[in-house]
């Protein structure tokens, strides 16, 4: 079965930094799009930052600027550099890969999710 492997997450003060990291195999991380997503109690699951195996990147709004995502290619590891963190970044973390299964399609995997918690 296909498993994306999350760790990082933890407890940080505002304006403190994280790191997670997400692993999975190189036949998903090869072709797929990673993304890491976040979930906190109450509200909706939503995409954080997105990384395209061409290099693009895209991040939402409320990250950008303090957030970074990357991959390491020869780990098949993507990253989430956090910094700056804010209490409202507190949230269970989702790894995501999005396999194409076709010219238009996709499937998506999860992570087992981590959770991050700033807080003074």
């Amino acid at each position: 079965q296909v498993q994306l492997v999350e760790s990082g997450g933890g407890l940080v003060q505002p304006g403190g930094s994280l790191r997670l990291s997400c692993t999975t195999s190189g036949s998903i991380f090869s072709i797929s799009t990673m993304g890491w997503y976040r979930q906190a109690p109450g509200n909706q699951r939503e995409l954080v930052a997105r990384s395209i195996r061409g290099g693009s990147t895209n991040y939402a709004d409320s990250v950008k600027g303090r957030f970074t995502i990357s991959r390491d290619n020869a780990k098949n590891t993507v990253y989430l550099e956090m910094s700056s963190l804010k209490p409202e970044d507190t949230a269970v973390y989702y790894c995501n890969a999005k396999y194409p299964t076709g010219p238009m399609t996709s499937r998506d995997y999860w992570g087992q999710g981590t959770q991050v918690t700033v807080s003074s």
